[in-house]
């Protein structure tokens, strides 16, 4: 049974927002690292405002000032940007070395929803309200 994927989630009220979390499981993730201690709507905006400040999600290898100061650009993508910054860019790190870049593998191929929650806990920002605790709700 083919399971089709949404146009998009409801999660910001902004259209390109919500469209490119539905159509990039990257954008996905990182809004659920930057969902702590900010409105949902703030954190799932992130990764557009990302994009569009560095025409890209994939910021594994850019240089961390490069990454900070896209994050600090008014308005700042998180209330903590130096610290999320650097967050987010290790959480690209890992989707690019441990899933060839491509964050869909992530839960694609896990076996069950033990090796999913595995998976996730082993993402960057461990801790209250982090990814692996938004993500396997």
């Amino acid at each position: 049974m083919a399971v089709s994927a949404p146009d998009k989630l409801h999660f910001t009220g902004n259209d390109e927002a919500d469209e490119l979390l539905a159509r990039d499981p990257l954008a996905l993730l990182i809004g659920f690292a930057l969902d702590q201690q900010v409105p949902v709507q703030t954190a799932f905006s992130g990764p557009l405002k990302i994009k569009q400040r560095l025409g890209t999600l994939e910021i594994a290898r850019r240089d961390p000032a490069e990454v900070e100061a896209a994050f600090r650009e008014t308005p700042a993508v998180h209330r903590f940007p130096g610290s999320m910054a650097t967050r987010v860019q290790d959480l690209c790190a890992v989707v690019e070395d441990e899933y060839g870049g491509d964050a869909s593998r992530l839960w694609r191929e896990a076996g069950d929803a033990k090796e999913l929650r595995k998976r996730i806990s082993a993402l960057p920002g461990k801790g209250g309200g982090d990814v692996s605790d938004r993500a396997a709700r």
